[in-house]
């Protein structure tokens, strides 16, 4: 897999300035948390009952965040493309064991960002502090409310349609039972949704 690490370097420095602008002496500090992985497709990136240390955002390749239930039907719980930041933010924040596995579904390269070390950067310059808070409230309140709204009000051809103009290229990448799990719904569901839209072309 070819690395371009100063383009995948620029492109999550463009994530932050999404959320707020930060200085050229912040970003350096950040920079130097940096380090770079690559996952095989099917890799497991994070096992559940392990304890995250890392951010990962997503430089090229995908990921899936899925756990398992006492019957051991699985449940994909995310699917994280490129640009994402990825991870078990509870166990995070917690230093508790991850309820769930992150596992490549393409092969992959990823940005690490250790985050003891990022918090610490975080609390020590305001700007940093600006994006932490609006990244926090776009990502954990709003667009978590949109989803839980969405699986309630939505119904699925909806929430497919929403998932195809994110990603155009999904069902070329991610396996229909990956995307149908995501979406709430069983792969047959999916199927019939897809061949429903292309007749409506």
């Amino acid at each position: 897999m070819i690395m371009d690490e100063e383009k995948y370097i620029d492109d999550l420095k463009s994530k932050f300035e999404s959320y707020a602008p930060i200085s050229r002496e912040s970003w350096l500090q950040i920079e130097s948390l940096i380090t770079f992985q690559i996952l095989k497709k099917d890799d497991t990136l994070l096992r559940n009952g392990q304890v995250a240390k890392n951010i990962h955002f997503v430089c090229k390749g995908a990921l899936r965040a899925f756990f398992t239930d006492f019957e051991g039907n699985i449940y994909n719980k995310n699917i994280f493309l490129e640009h994402d930041l990825a991870g078990s933010k509870v166990s995070l924040l917690q230093k508790t064991p991850s309820n769930f596995t992150l596992e490549a579904l393409e092969d992959t390269v990823l940005i690490n960002i250790n985050y003891t070390n990022y918090r610490k950067v975080i609390n020590e310059n305001d700007d940093l502090k600006a994006f932490y808070i609006a990244y926090l409230e776009k990502n954990w309140v709003i667009e978590k409310e949109e989803r839980e709204i969405s699986l309630v009000m939505q119904n699925a051809t909806e929430r497919y349609s929403k998932l195809i103009a994110l990603h155009p290229d999904i069902n070329q990448r991610i396996p229909q039972l990956h995307i149908a799990s995501h979406l709430g719904i069983t792969p047959t569901q999916l199927s019939r949704i897809r061949k429903s839209l292309k007749k409506n072309l």
